[in-house]
């Protein structure tokens, strides 16, 4: 029996596709093996065409039709368990994040399923096939990721918004430390993105909705579980981050990741998330446990493709200093200055990567904290 996602039944133009070919998309010519594909998400809703993200822009599937209700169904459901499609048909619907393994292209995906008002819609973004090395990610300064991959406890925060590689990045920090460390590896995940299989280091990955009910809940239990290093998927809320802190302070080195611009806002948003009472004692300990903020964007290069940009905060003693004041602004000054320490900003980078021609100044100009710097 033929597979729901072989079956051509998309009109686009004089043919039919089937979500398969849909897929194909991001599937790389032989000639171009090694480097990033400059697709990385395909949107599906219903009353639009397919669309994909292409270098960064929204670009509609050329001659594609609008998606009725029906097709939408019949694309986005096969790639969803019966659980997990019955979560979809609850009143009022639960959203759904899932991972999905593509065997013939042999790709992995991340999709998010959701109703919006006009009916059925979809995310799928492709993940890497293979877990990229550290030292290929374009980081400025190999140091700090060497730094990192030898802390034996603290926070490692890695910010950026969605689609920045954030996960990316923190998996090819595990792959290193899987490579060089006999440790014990515990990851909580919503999904589960990377798989890994023990090397030197022993993993357990854990999923949220299937092994676990929550990132507390997985964090609770892993302190219990004699973990060496931990990564949880994302701060999302003060049980969370009180849990991951105390994690750090207590001998284990723990990985996360925000949705924030730039590497003074997660400071701000760590200490935002929790009860008014407990703000000054939070920012204690956060200035205790606190190893690296990374922040990244992912910009346009050129000539096509992707270039990343990177913001490295390291919690110096001055750093601690500033966060226990909750002196964000300060934070500025700190990171311009230290690069001594392997601290840079944002425009730094930036910098780099025009003089580089990577990038373009207007590229640079859109992505900096101060704009003016690239005109």
């Amino acid at each position: 029996m033929s597979h729901p996602l072989s079956i051509p039944i998309y009109p686009v133009g004089d043919r039919l596709l089937s979500g398969y070919d849909l897929l194909s998309k991001f599937v790389l010519p032989a000639a171009q093996a090694g480097t990033v594909s400059p697709y990385s998400d395909l949107h599906l809703k219903v009353g639009c065409p397919a669309h994909y993200r292409c270098d960064g822009d929204m670009v509609a599937l050329p001659g594609a039709a609008p998606l009725t209700p029906e097709l939408a169904e019949r694309l986005i459901l096969p790639f969803l368990s019966d659980v997990q499609v019955s979560r979809l048909r609850l009143t009022p619907p639960d959203d759904v994040d899932a991972s999905w393994y593509w065997e013939e292209g042999k790709m992995n995906f991340r999709l998010n399923v959701f109703h919006d008002q006009d009916g059925l819609a979809a995310v799928l973004r492709v993940l890497p096939v293979h877990i990229p090395d550290i030292a290929d990610l374009g980081l400025p300064d190999e140091l700090v990721w060497q730094e990192i991959c030898a802390l034996t406890q603290g926070l490692v925060l890695v910010t950026g918004p969605t689609g920045s590689g954030k996960s990316t990045t923190i998996a090819a920090m595990l792959k290193h430390l899987n490579r060089n460390r006999r440790a014990r590896v515990i990851t909580l995940e919503d999904p589960v993105e990377y798989i890994f299989e023990s090397d030197r280091a022993l993993f357990s990955q854990r999923e949220v909705g299937s092994q676990l009910t929550s990132f507390a809940a997985g964090l609770r239990s892993a302190l219990r579980e004699d973990p060496d290093i931990i990564y949880v998927g994302e701060l999302r809320d003060a049980e969370t981050v009180a849990l991951a802190l105390t994690a750090a302070e207590t001998g284990h080195l723990v990985f996360s990741t925000l949705h924030t611009r730039d590497t003074r806002s997660a400071i701000t948003r760590i200490i935002d998330v929790m009860p008014p009472e407990r703000t000054a004692e939070t920012a204690t300990q956060l200035s205790l446990s606190l190893a690296y903020v990374i922040g990244q964007k992912l910009l346009t290069r050129i000539g096509g493709g992707r270039v990343l940009a990177v913001e490295v905060m390291k919690n110096t003693l001055s750093l601690a200093h500033l966060i226990r004041k909750n002196a964000i602004p300060q934070m500025q000054t700190v990171l311009e200055t230290g690069k001594k320490e392997g601290m840079n900003t944002f425009d730094h980078h930036l910098r780099a990567l025009v003089q580089a021609e990577d990038i373009t100044p207007e590229e640079a100009a859109q992505n900096s904290t101060n704009g003016t710097a690239f005109r």
